[in-house]
C-alpha cells in the first residue's frame, strides 16, 4: 500500500490576526483562523478543501497521525454524488482509477429468485455507484490538504475550545506535540465522530436507538471474476451486502442480530466461511478469506440541531444510520458540502461565519434530507429484516413494481444516489 503523506505541521505560517495570551517564555505563537475543523477524517477533510477556494484560512485538528487516520482498513459504498464532490475537489484523477465502478446492483430477498437490478443506463452515468477504500480517498485529501496554503493541518493534536453564548470568537487550546498555543476562530465545525466531544460539551441532544443487529465486515478474494457487481440481499436475519473492490476483492457487510453476529465472528475460520458462503452464494465459486472479521453494532442517530452560536456538525457527529444501502459516509460527505458552500457564500459577502443566522442556512438544508435517508433505511431494515408473511409478500410485491415501473425505479435510485433533493455546488461542477 502506497504510504500516506507526511502533511505540513504548521508552525510559523499561521498569521497571528489577534493577541497571543500569554502562556510563559516558551509558549509558541497564536494560531488566528476563520474556521477550526475538529476531525481530520474523510467528512472534515472534505469540508476543509471545499473552503479552501474562498480564501479563508482553515485549520484542522486531527487527533491521530496521518498516517494512522488514512490506514482504516475499511470500504464504502461510495455515491455518485459522493463521487461529483470529489471531482468537483480536482480529486478525481487520483481516486477514480483505484476504486471499481459498479455496472450493477443486485437487490434481493433472500433466495426469493427475482431481484431489482440497477444499471448505468438507469441514470445515463457512467457508474451506478462505486467501491473506495478507505486509504484510497484519505491519502488524496490529504495530499491536497497539504498542498493548499490556507488549511493548516495539526496532527496528533487536541483542541479545547470555549463555547460561550453571544461570545464574538471562539476561544481555545490547542495541544500539539510541539507544545500549547491558544487558538482563535469565528467557527469550530465537529467532525468528531459519533461520540463527538463537541456535540456533548455544547450539550446537544440526539434521538435515536441501537438496533438489534450488530455488523460483520470482512474482505473475501473470490475465485471468479466479480465483474462490478454488487449485491444486496435481505435476509430475515438482516441485509447483507456484497462490495466489489479493485484487485478483485470483495468486502462482506453482513448484519444479524447481536448473539449471532457475536457466534459468527467467534467460529473457527472454516465454520465463519461455511455460514458466510451460505448467504453469499455461488455465482464467484470457491472464498478466500483475506481479513479477519469485525464486528461493530449500528444503531440510528439524529441530534436535535446541527448548528448553535459557533458551533456546526458535520457527519457522524450530527447523524448515524443503519449500513444498509450505505449511506452512512456519504451522507457525512454531503454535509461536508453544503456547509463549504454556506460559510463560502457568507463569507465572500463579509458575514460572521459563527452566527446563528449564517448557519442556519445549512441547518434547515442537511438536516430534512438526513431524516429522509434516516427514515428510509429504518423502513428497508424493519421491512426485510423479519418472517411476518404479510411483509414478506408486500416487499416481494415491491420488487416486482420496482421492475415493471422504470421511473419508479430510478426515483430509487436517484435517493440511494444523493441525487435526489438540493444537490451541493461542489457536486454540480463536477459533473460538468
Amino acid at each position: 500500500m502506497t504510504t500516506t503523506p507526511s502533511l505540513r505541521q504548521p508552525q510559523d505560517h499561521v498569521q497571528d490576526r489577534a493577541a497571543a495570551a500569554d502562556l510563559g517564555p516558551t509558549s509558541l505563537s497564536a494560531v488566528t483562523v476563520d474556521v477550526v475543523i475538529v476531525g481530520g477524517g474523510i467528512v472534515g477533510l472534505t469540508l476543509a478543501l471545499g473552503l479552501s477556494p474562498s480564501g479563508m484560512q482553515v485549520a484542522v485538528v486531527e487527533a491521530q497521525t496521518p498516517e494512522a487516520a488514512a490506514s482504516r482498513q475499511r470500504a464504502y459504498a461510495f455515491s455518485l454524488t459522493s463521487g461529483d464532490i470529489f471531482k468537483g475537489l480536482g480529486l478525481w484523477p487520483q481516486v477514480g482509477p483505484q476504486i471499481t465502478h459498479f455496472q450493477q446492483v443486485r437487490l434481493s430477498d433472500g433466495d426469493y429468485p427475482r431481484a431489482v437490478r440497477f444499471v448505468p443506463a438507469d441514470l445515463g452515468t457512467e457508474a451506478v455507484y462505486y467501491g473506495a477504500e478507505h486509504p484510497v480517498l484519505m491519502r488524496a485529501l490529504q495530499q491536497a490538504v497539504e498542498q493548499a496554503t490556507n488549511i493548516h493541518y495539526f496532527s496528533s493534536a487536541n483542541l479545547t475550545v470555549d463555547l460561550q453564548p453571544g461570545s464574538h470568537q471562539v476561544m481555545g487550546r490547542l495541544t500539539t506535540p510541539a507544545g500549547d498555543r491558544p487558538l482563535q476562530a469565528a467557527l469550530v465545525v465537529a467532525a468528531d465522530g459519533k461520540q463527538s466531544p463537541l456535540r456533548r460539551q455544547a450539550e446537544i441532544q440526539t434521538f435515536g436507538w441501537q438496533y438489534w443487529q450488530s455488523c460483520i465486515t470482512t474482505v473475501l478474494e473470490p475465485e471468479a471474476d466479480h465483474q462490478n457487481t454488487a449485491y444486496e440481499r435481505f435476509w430475515p436475519s438482516g441485509p447483507f451486502a456484497i462490495l466489489p473492490l479493485p484487485g478483485q476483492r470483495c468486502q462482506i457487510v453482513w448484519t444479524a442480530p447481536h448473539d449471532q453476529a457475536r457466534a459468527m465472528v467467534d467460529l473457527p475460520e472454516a465454520e465463519f466461511m461455511a455460514e458466510l458462503e451460505r448467504r453469499y452464494g455461488s455465482q464467484m465459486g470457491r472464498l478466500k478469506r483475506l481479513t479477519r472479521p469485525v464486528m461493530f453494532p449500528v444503531q440510528l442517530m439524529q441530534c436535535d440541531r446541527y448548528v448553535q452560536h459557533r458551533l456546526a456538525l458535520v457527519g457522524d457527529a450530527a447523524h448515524s444510520c443503519h449500513p444498509v444501502g450505505g449511506q452512512g459516509l456519504n451522507m457525512g460527505i454531503r454535509d461536508a458540502a453544503a456547509l463549504a458552500e454556506v460559510l463560502s457564500d457568507a463569507f465572500g459577502r463579509g458575514l460572521d461565519l459563527g452566527t446563528v443566522n449564517v448557519l442556519c442556512r445549512y441547518e434547515r438544508w442537511r438536516r430534512w434530507e438526513n431524516w429522509v435517508i434516516l427514515s428510509f433505511t429504518d423502513l428497508l431494515t424493519r421491512s426485510f429484516s423479519n418472517h411476518i408473511w404479510p411483509l414478506v409478500i408486500l416487499r416481494r410485491l415491491g420488487i416486482e413494481v420496482l421492475n415493471a415501473i422504470p421511473p419508479l425505479k430510478r426515483l430509487a435510485l436517484r435517493l440511494m444516489t444523493g441525487r435526489l433533493g438540493k444537490v451541493p455546488r461542489l457536486a454540480k461542477v463536477g459533473r460538468r
